[in-house]
């Protein structure tokens, strides 16, 4: 069990002021892990939406980045596994690493391939995206223009209007190394 206590933040006490605390909760481990995942990838999201980082900056997304993955892995499903390697192949596609972003979009791709029936369909959409951002990054235009044709592709078969819409702004955000 998890106590909330470790990991609760107090409020500072104003003079006069009752003293009010958190209420204690316990979490299993499996909660927990699903804390720390999403906690690590909202700050991965805080740190990749920033238009310029620092070098501390990028080490620290990276960091979150692999340890929500990693509490994914321990607590989550084949679609969170598939989503962490996705924010990975982002992230390492951002910092302009082409080797580590195709692993992680290969990665992605081939866990999407092998559980589709629990995947979404923008799922599709963002996997052949995250291989063709990667092989952008990694300065393979041919195949970057391959599975950019693929992403879109997916990308009109959203079904949702708020979510084609997200990924088609995805799709044009970032630096494609000269491709779109």
């Amino acid at each position: 069990m998890w106590s909330d206590s470790l990991i609760q933040r107090r409020r500072p006490s104003l003079p006069g002021a009752p003293d009010i605390r958190m209420e204690e909760k316990t979490y299993t481990v499996s909660q927990a892990h699903h804390y720390f995942a999403v906690d690590y990838h909202s700050q991965t999201w805080e740190l990749l939406e920033k238009p310029k980082r620092t070098l501390d900056e990028e080490e620290r997304m990276l960091d979150y980045a692999h340890a929500s993955l990693a509490h994914w892995r321990s607590t989550g499903t084949a679609l969170r596994h598939q989503r962490g390697e996705w924010l990975l192949a982002r992230v390492y596609a951002v910092l302009g690493e082409g080797r580590q972003a195709l692993k992680h979009a290969y990665r992605c791709a081939e866990i999407l391939h092998a559980n589709q029936a629990e995947m979404q369909d923008f799922d599709f959409a963002f996997a052949y995206e995250a291989v063709a951002r990667a092989h952008a990054v990694a300065g393979e235009r041919a195949d970057a223009e391959r599975f950019l044709q693929k992403a879109k592709e997916a990308g009109e078969k959203i079904q949702e209007a708020d979510d084609r819409e997200t990924f088609f702004a995805e799709l044009k955000s970032g630096d494609w190394n000269g491709i779109r």
